[in-house]
């Protein structure tokens, strides 16, 4: 009886032995990496890296440790991460089109559908871009009727920085200022700063980057059926998502009821006449759901990137007083104190044009970009890249890159400024990331920034609250943006 019970047990343990056995077997010949894949840490049985945080700190580790090029593995998905201009260069132009199209990521397909200009693939990511570029086109860089709106953004802004007295937690002003362009070209109108429904989305919308890029985050994504039905931060990014959505839903209806095809006054109106105009190209997902999720990636592009930006620069001028005197002095001489600042001022103004693109370098508000992924077998710097296989590029590293920046950790405008002391423009430049996915709205962005920074400089004296010091440590979301902090800003 004893030796009956102890087979059966002898039996039971040597079943699991050899289940898990098996098992293992398995996932390592089920997830050997081909030869010359690039190399990572030894993944974890069935889970890989999935402990491993997804941060510039830790790339930049694992870079030490494997190259410029390396691997992690989530579950049973390979990853590869590249580093360093010359490398990330290599991938997104010398490349451009192999590595242009988006992977599926749980977390935002659940969002965004597939459809809109940012997460679309394949034709309908190509006419969508297109129809976009060709729209935004007449409010380029150098455009009169895209200047004036901005100037005229400047003017509120600076009078609401006056109203609110110091000192003031920027954030939601500048948000409001930079967004109302976005606004204005999208919906054809702007929003007052008062205006308690925009000040609410926009509260929502800075929640849903922040979360976005949290640990939650991640873990939707690698395991999206199971923390579907769980709660957690998660949760808040759909319902925040939800609302902003119902938002847009309602400014496109209130278009479509007064829509004169003969009469575009905004991105909204042309696109309901692409939906009217390309009825038989179905591929090209021209319509009412694509329109919404368009404006979204339009209005969320439109504002976190420049918003963000301004934020920093305010920081960084509070903490390198010389910098922000040696700025208004140029606009002193440039520009005066008559008039705003116009695009046609920049040529002239080389030190302020050095110190905008110092801070965007520094304030690499999109460290780690958009994933990517391989459309076909390739090869990049030697090894060897599947068709399928998920691309991160860390844009951090190009702009810290030591063999193209002469003191990558130190705010330094002069990395921007010639012997002559002229502005030069620096090929590891890449905060709009390269290649085909680079920002839509880049050269609206150049502008924005410009005019807005000259403006509140010309305006204002920033400084921090007595007592308190400007802390350049950000707080890493979807985007890296700076921690809440206030100014005093002082009328010049």
């Amino acid at each position: 009886m004893i030796l009956n019970s102890f087979l059966e047990c002898l039996d039971i343990r040597s079943f699991l032995l050899f289940v898990t056995v098996f098992l293992l077997l398995a996932e390592i010949l089920k997830n050997k990496n081909p030869p010359n894949f690039p190399p990572g840490p030894w993944p974890l049985p069935f889970l890989g890296n999935v402990f491993t945080v997804l941060d510039p700190k830790t790339m930049a580790k694992l870079a030490q440790e494997y190259g410029n090029i390396f691997s992690l593995r989530k579950g049973s998905e390979r990853l590869v991460f590249v580093l360093g201009y010359k490398l990330v260069k290599e991938t997104l132009v010398n490349n451009r089109e192999i590595f242009v199209d988006r992977p599926d990521i749980p977390l935002f397909n659940d969002i965004f559908k597939g459809t809109g200009l940012i997460s679309s693939n394949g034709h309908m990511w190509k006419k969508h871009r297109r129809f976009a570029s060709l729209y935004f086109k007449p409010f380029g860089e150098g455009k009169k009727a895209m200047e004036l709106y901005i100037k005229q953004e400047c003017n509120f802004l600076c009078q609401a920085i006056e109203d609110h007295g110091k000192p003031c937690d920027p954030q939601y002003i500048l948000t409001n200022a930079v967004s109302n362009i976005i606004c204005t070209l999208v919906f054809g109108h702007r929003y007052d700063y008062s205006d308690p429904d925009f000040q609410t989305l926009l509260r929502l919308d800075a929640e849903c980057i922040y979360l976005s890029g949290t640990t939650w985050a991640q873990l939707y994504n690698d395991f999206p059926r199971l923390m579907k039905f769980l709660p957690g931060p998660h949760q808040k990014i759909f319902s925040n998502y939800a609302k902003i959505i119902d938002f847009l839903e309602e400014e496109i209806k209130k278009h479509r009821k007064d829509w004169d095809p003969s009469d575009f006054r905004d991105f909204v109106d042309a696109y309901l006449g692409e939906v009217d105009k390309i009825k038989g190209d179905t591929e090209a997902g021209f319509n009412m759901k694509s329109l919404t999720i368009s404006t979204l990636d339009l209005f969320e592009a439109g504002t976190e990137s420049s918003a963000t930006t301004l934020r920093w620069g305010l920081l960084y001028m509070m903490k390198y007083p010389d910098v922000q005197k040696g700025v208004q002095a140029e606009i002193d001489r440039v520009v005066g104190q008559s008039r705003l600042p116009t695009m046609a001022d920049r040529v002239k103004m080389p030190y302020t044009d050095a110190v905008i693109h110092e801070i965007q370098r520094k304030a690499d508000i999109l460290p780690l970009g958009f994933p990517k992924i391989a459309s076909k077998d390739t090869t990049l710097d030697g090894c060897f890249i599947p068709k399928g296989t998920i691309v991160t590029i860390n844009l951090s590293s190009v702009l810290n890159d030591k063999n193209e920046w002469e003191t990558p950790d130190t705010f330094n405008p002069g990395h921007f400024l010639n012997s002559k002391g002229q502005f030069q423009r620096k090929d590891a430049f890449y905060p709009f990331s390269a290649g085909m996915r680079v920002c839509l709205g880049e050269q609206l962005a150049r502008m924005e920034l410009f005019l807005f920074f000259s403006s509140l400089l010309q305006r204002f004296t920033f400084s921090p609250p007595p007592g308190e010091e400007p802390d350049l440590e950000g707080v890493l979301g979807f985007t890296y943006a700076p921690k809440p902090f206030k100014i005093c800003a002082v009328a010049r």
